[in-house]
This record gives C-alpha cells, sequence and structure tokens, in this order.
C-alpha cells in the first residue's frame, strides 16, 4: 500500500477511493490550509452580519431612540444568523476534527457547503430589510436549508468514502439532525406564502431541538447523555 493512502482493500468503490486519498497525518500542512480556509469563510461571513445594522450619524436623543428600535427586524436577522453560523462552524469542526483523509472530491464538496455559507450575510439583510414580505422569508429558509443538505451530503460522502473515524452510530444520528433541520426551512417555505412572520417564528422550533435530543436520549438509556 502506498504512503500516501488511508486504508487497503479492494480496488472497487468507497475503498478504491480511500486508498488513493491523502492520508491527514502525513499531510498535515496540506489539510491545515483547508480547514484554516474554512475557518476564514466562517469568520468573515459572521463578522459580514454586523454590517447590516447602523443608524445615520446625525440624529438627536429622540431620534436616535426611534432609530434603534426600527432595528429590531435586522437586530433579529443578526442573532438567528449568528447562532446558526455558529452552530454550522461547530458541526464543521467537529466533523474535519475526526477526517482522515482527504481527496479533491471532499475539497469541492467542502467548497460547494461554503458557497452557502457565505451567502447567508446577504440572505440576512434580505430578511431584515424585508422581514414582511414573503421573498425574503423563502430566500433565506432556501439558504438555510442549503446549508444543511450540503453539509450532510460532504458527511456522508466522507463516512461512505471512509475518510472519517467517525463512527456510524453517531454518523447516523447527525444525519437524522441535519435533515431535521433541513425540513424545519423547507417547510417554513409554503408558510411564509400565508404568513411571513409565522415562518419565522417556526425557525424558533431549531432552539428546542438540541433538548428534545437530550430528552429522547435520556428516555433511552435511563441516563442524561454525555455532554457535547
Amino acid at each position: 500500500m502506498g504512503g500516501g493512502s488511508v486504508v487497503g482493500g479492494a480496488d472497487d468503490g468507497p475503498m478504491a477511493r480511500a486508498r488513493v486519498a491523502k492520508h491527514r497525518e502525513e499531510n498535515e500542512v496540506e489539510f491545515s490550509r483547508i480547514v484554516a480556509f474554512s475557518d476564514g469563510v466562517f469568520a468573515i461571513a459572521i463578522t459580514l452580519l454586523v454590517l447590516n445594522l447602523g443608524v445615520p450619524a446625525d440624529l438627536h436623543h429622540k431620534d436616535l431612540t426611534e432609530a434603534l428600535l426600527e432595528q429590531w427586524p435586522n437586530l433579529f436577522a443578526f442573532g438567528l444568523s449568528f447562532a446558526v453560523i455558529g452552530r454550522f462552524w461547530v458541526v464543521h469542526h467537529r466533523f474535519f476534527g475526526d477526517v482522515t483523509g482527504f481527496d479533491g472530491r471532499l475539497i469541492s464538496l467542502n467548497l460547494f457547503y461554503l458557497a452557502w455559507i457565505v451567502l447567508i450575510p446577504f440572505s440576512s439583510q434580505v430578511l431584515g430589510d424585508h422581514g414582511s414580505e414573503k421573498a425574503a422569508v423563502i430566500l433565506y429558509s432556501i439558504n438555510l436549508a442549503g446549508v444543511v443538505l450540503a453539509g450532510a451530503w460532504m458527511f456522508a460522502d466522507a463516512q461512505r468514502a471512509a475518510l472519517t473515524r467517525e463512527p456510524d452510530e453517531v454518523a447516523r444520528v447527525t444525519r437524522n439532525r441535519a435533515l431535521r433541520i433541513a425540513a424545519v426551512f423547507l417547510v417554513s417555505i409554503p408558510v411564509a406564502f400565508f404568513s411571513p412572520s409565522l415562518a419565522q417564528w417556526f425557525w424558533l422550533a431549531l432552539f428546542a431541538a438540541p433538548l428534545f435530543d437530550r430528552l429522547v436520549a435520556r428516555r433511552a438509556v435511563g441516563a442524561p447523555p454525555p455532554p457535547r
């Protein structure tokens, strides 16, 4: 077996791909550049969110209070997008912590995933400026669903190609959670046609999902799950 392969085995399917993939430990510099680039994209995206906030400089006290109150839709979009990007970064960071090898396909899927991430500041700005319009809510829902589904595709692809040491059971739980999150955003699209405001409240169910997962795990094993 060549020094740059991840695992040996029959020259078919995922194992053939794993055989020719670059081993993380033997290509640490290249792997670190992939992770550093990804982290940089997340950092830029999360920083750009604050650019959607602002008030005119030449305001008096009473006008300033009113202007700040008028920022509520933008603050809502900022808080929501900051939370989801932060969560996406945590999941992405955890995924690459378990990656044992990489190839051109994994890099391409990662770029595709990051493309959806860098779109969030734009869709967040549109949501903040036009949150009462269904087009803004639909755009944001498509953006967030795209992030989740692209990430699930990348994680599943790495699992099939044996490029990660994440256990199959953990991968299954992660995939199911991602599909539930994507479903929330996709279901909110038809809701937005009737009530854009209701669709946005619908997203808040995502913050209750971790509590639901813990409750299910506690009932399944009779004890609290280990902290993640």
